[in-house]
């Protein structure tokens, strides 16, 4: 690893040297006897899919909820599109990517509410892909952000969370922002409202489960590929991209990269920058690292993505280091098969609140429990508190949102209309 110029930057360097050579740090420490752990994580892992999710296999209220959206007319009646390896998705013919009815971010169509900028003058700073097997890269990434007094948001896949737990909390407990990135890191406009369901249920009911609780705000889609069907939760994509995912396969080199962010840091601050970047080698995590010398001499102020995009990076806490909190504007789970109007006494299932001059309108479909997955290592297994519904958007014009609830695999499904 190359050490980077300046006395402050070569004391990182030298901090982050003997990390990769000892594989770990004081703080980020592997946990209990090997066998022990892999036991307990076998027996963690056991309540998720070990790998793409089967439709088939999923909580029946999940089910129940997304065929009554369908039926409601809440998603639109598109077609899936289809690709091969290394290639775009491609819609039947007729069907235009790029009009109003699609409008997939893969061919850059902007949806109403997608995340693509940052605030002007920002730099926001986040990762896809983690957490990977190689401990020491994430050693690296949590020190030198740490050392540089600056947090970051991970975007992550369901199985890498599942394959390396560990790693998983050595970040979150840093306080560092945990999003979604998926189950498996699918072209999501090719699966079916299913699908759709079960990538993004299953990741957020992961990462709610080993958070204490928290509910993800925000998920990118992988390969940023989108559309007005795929709903999520609060879709976060990309004006830049570094390409450093092919680093290692001589798609780019270390150059182009540098040469790309001094091209856009000296560009207008105004949209500010979102770079995609990936936790995947050695290579691409110097890349940051690199590209960090240059942003703040160009006058870019930085902070972790999901802090400059809104006001928490959680559906019910703030960020990795404030308390769970209750969302009084989702209806509480115990509740919601007993319909409420304003003035509490039962009446249709909904809310209405109002949102400039228009109003929307929030039914409560359905919701039971689901007994919760046994607890992995001691670290993983969080206090499980009460929960909140975590709001996945539909790409509907009229700006339906389609909501998960997870407390300990209790499920529940909301709708705005």
């Amino acid at each position: 690893m190359a050490c980077l110029n300046g006395e402050n930057e070569e004391i990182v360097c030298r901090k982050l040297e003997k990390a990769v050579s000892r594989g770990k740090t004081k703080d980020l420490k592997e946990k209990g006897n090997g066998r022990h752990v892999d036991r307990e994580r076998q027996t963690w892992s056991s309540a998720y899919p070990a790998s793409s999710p089967d439709v088939n296999a999923l909580p029946q209220q999940w089910v129940d909820a997304l065929n009554d959206a369908v039926e409601a007319g809440n998603i639109p009646n598109i077609p899936q599109s289809k690709n091969t390896p290394n290639t775009n998705p491609v819609y039947p013919m007729g069907y235009n990517p790029n009009g109003a009815e699609i409008c997939s971010a893969t061919y850059k169509c902007r949806i109403p509410g997608d995340i693509w900028d940052a605030p002007a003058n920002y730099f926001g700073i986040s990762f896809d892909d983690g957490p990977t097997e190689v401990r020491s890269l994430i050693s690296v990434d949590i020190i030198f952000l740490e050392a540089h007094n600056q947090k970051a948001t991970h975007f992550m896949i369901g199985v890498n969370i599942i394959e390396n737990p560990q790693l998983f909390l050595d970040i979150f407990h840093a306080g560092h922002d945990i999003a979604v990135h998926t189950w498996t890191h699918p072209y999501m406009t090719t699966l079916s409202n299913l699908e759709v369901v079960a990538q993004l249920g299953w990741t957020t009911e992961l990462i709610r489960n080993s958070t204490g609780g928290r509910v993800p705000r925000y998920w990118r889609p992988p390969y940023g590929d989108s559309d007005m069907r795929v709903f999520g939760l609060e879709t976060v994509l990309w004006n830049h991209d570094t390409e450093d995912w092919s680093l290692t396969s001589n798609g780019t080199t270390p150059q182009i990269i540098h040469d790309s962010f001094v091209q856009w840091l000296s560009g207008p601050k105004d949209p500010g920058l979102i770079t995609l970047e990936h936790e995947l080698s050695d290579m691409s995590v110097n890349a940051f690292m690199d590209a960090w010398t240059l942003i703040g001499p160009a006058g870019w102020q930085t902070a972790s993505l999901a802090s400059i995009i809104g006001d928490s990076t959680y559906q019910n806490s703030d960020d990795s280091d404030s308390p769970v909190t209750a969302d009084s504007a989702i209806a509480d789970t115990t509740a919601a098969l007993v319909p409420q109007s304003s003035s509490g006494t039962q009446a249709h299932q909904s809310q209405t609140t109002a949102s400039g001059s228009s109003s929307s309108t929030k039914v409560v479909l359905s919701t039971s429990t689901v007994s919760p997955p046994a607890s992995a290592a001691s670290a993983v297994a969080q206090s499980v508190q009460t929960s909140h519904a975590a709001p996945l958007v539909l790409r509907d014009p009229s700006y339906a949102t389609f909501s998960i609830c997870i407390a300990a695999l209790m499920a529940t499904f909301s709708i705005l209309v």
